[in-house]
């Protein structure tokens, strides 16, 4: 039996940050769903918020996409699947279009234009128009022109004053022989609220449904749904893994919720295929982690809004102490590592407790910004390698390490200049955490002497 060709798929991009990919893509991930086609949504770069608005959108599991965290199989392996056993692939880029970090050896340089060129999905350019007229050929014709590898195919007009500014745009845009597919009015209706980080996530919005509703009625009725599938092409023949850094252990439990929600599913799918069995808890509604579970991770999120909560949680605390005691390894990244610290400082100065498993104080009450993609090396061995052992990842947090006590640092880290930033992160016995998102390994792979993998 001839094996069933992989779904076409586009890419929203746009010039800049700011012109409404995110809003653009969940539309058209909605207005397609709501005519029943099986949408596969994604997100170029490290982002955990928007996926969770698109799977909102089109009811299935939105994927990252990241050409500079992820090693060559892995990201091909995800391209693929995206492709298989559905319609349509929308994959929503990264701030503009050509907008990255430097390549330092890695598969690219994680931009949405290197992920154009890998798979040859096309390009949808959303150009937010609130404040041009003639001027937008200028702009479209240089993102066309500039890299010819990087297929340019339509252009999605956002934010128009109405249908006279419509008229001139589309006038302006006629002699570039692109297609214009839609002209979405400005609607203060669908803006989206944000906090530090980003959006507001999607599961904690009670109205999401009546959102996602306007979207699909202003996709149906503003942008040509057929003439923007019809824009779609299969990506590039590749082959790959779906496989992404060593599981933490055999029963691995994992926190989810408001305070915890930064979770990769390819992170997850990765330990399933790899044979290990995940259970999952919420810490915000004082639960304990599985007690048979022989690891714990905390993902990062926003436990300094719900420090309160957390110091409250005494079956929470109780469970992570008994994961301790019978040695299972526990691991916190970001938010995770602010949560087995001892306290966490919130934005009104207010102290909480925390877990009390590192010696650690974080701060939110001085915020900073600290983001940036991330290249560490194992300092001794850990559930993902030997001593030795790179990994990428990226660190986007505004809060701040306060204070910290005695105690091992698990990785040396360079930024993606290949720039040293230092030790960082805390260890004490099987308990580690930083700072850090960890994505993928490196794709140099394990060191070629170093001591055993530490289980």
């Amino acid at each position: 039996m001839t094996a069933p060709l992989p779904a076409p798929g586009l890419i929203v991009a746009a010039p800049s940050s700011g012109a409404g990919k995110t809003t653009v893509a969940t539309a058209l991930m909605a207005g397609f769903a709501r005519r029943g086609l099986r949408v596969a949504p994604a997100k170029v770069g490290p982002d955990y918020i928007d996926p969770r608005f698109h799977e909102a959108a089109a009811g299935r599991t939105s994927v990252n996409l990241d050409g500079w965290a992820m090693r060559p199989d892995l990201l091909d392996g995800l391209v693929a699947a995206r492709g298989s056993q559905a319609d349509l692939v929308v994959v929503e880029g990264v701030m503009g279009l050509f907008d990255g970090a430097p390549a330092a050896g890695a598969v690219d340089d994680g931009s949405t234009a290197a992920l154009a060129r890998r798979t040859g999905w096309p390009v949808l350019l959303v150009v937010d128009a609130a404040r041009q007229a003639g001027s937008v050929a200028a702009l479209v014709h240089g993102f066309r022109s500039f890299d010819p590898a990087v297929p340019v195919a339509g252009v999605l007009l956002n934010r128009v004053g109405g249908d006279r500014h419509a008229g001139l745009l589309r006038r302006a845009l006629d002699p570039l022989g692109l297609p214009v597919v839609g002209a979405i009015p400005r609607d203060a209706a669908v803006d989206r609220p944000s906090r530090h980080l980003g959006l507001v996530q999607a599961g904690e919005d009670p109205a999401l449904g009546d959102w996602l509703d306007r979207l699909a009625a202003l996709a149906d009725a503003h942008v040509d749904l057929d003439a923007v599938r019809a824009l779609a092409r299969p990506a590039g023949p590749a082959t790959g893994g779906t496989g992404s850094l060593p599981p933490l252990g055999a029963r691995i439990a994992v926190a989810r919720d408001d305070a915890f929600g930064f979770l990769y599913p390819h992170q997850l799918d990765g330990w399933r295929a790899a044979g290990s069995d995940l259970s999952f808890f919420s810490p915000l509604a004082d639960q304990a982690p599985d007690p048979a579970a022989d690891a714990v991770f905390l993902p990062g999120g926003y436990p300094e809004l719900h420090a309160g909560r957390l110091a409250a949680a005494e079956r929470f605390r109780h469970g992570l102490q008994a994961a301790a005691g019978r040695d299972a390894w526990i691991y916190g990244e970001c938010g995770g590592f602010m949560a087995l610290g001892e306290a966490l400082v919130d934005a009104d100065g207010g102290s909480h407790r925390m877990a009390g498993l590192l010696p650690l104080t974080t701060r939110f009450d001085a915020r900073r910004l600290h983001l940036g993609y991330r290249l560490v090396t194992t300092r001794a061995g850990t559930p993902f390698g030997p001593a030795g052992t790179r990994l990428r990842g990226h660190e986007f947090h505004y809060s701040s390490i306060g204070r910290e006590g005695a105690a091992d640092r698990p990785f040396e880290a360079e930024d993606a200049l290949g720039n040293g930033v230092g030790e960082t992160g805390l260890r004490r016995g099987r308990i580690l955490g930083s700072y850090m998102h960890l994505i993928d390994s490196d794709r140099t792979g394990m060191p070629e002497n170093g001591t055993e993998r530490e289980n």
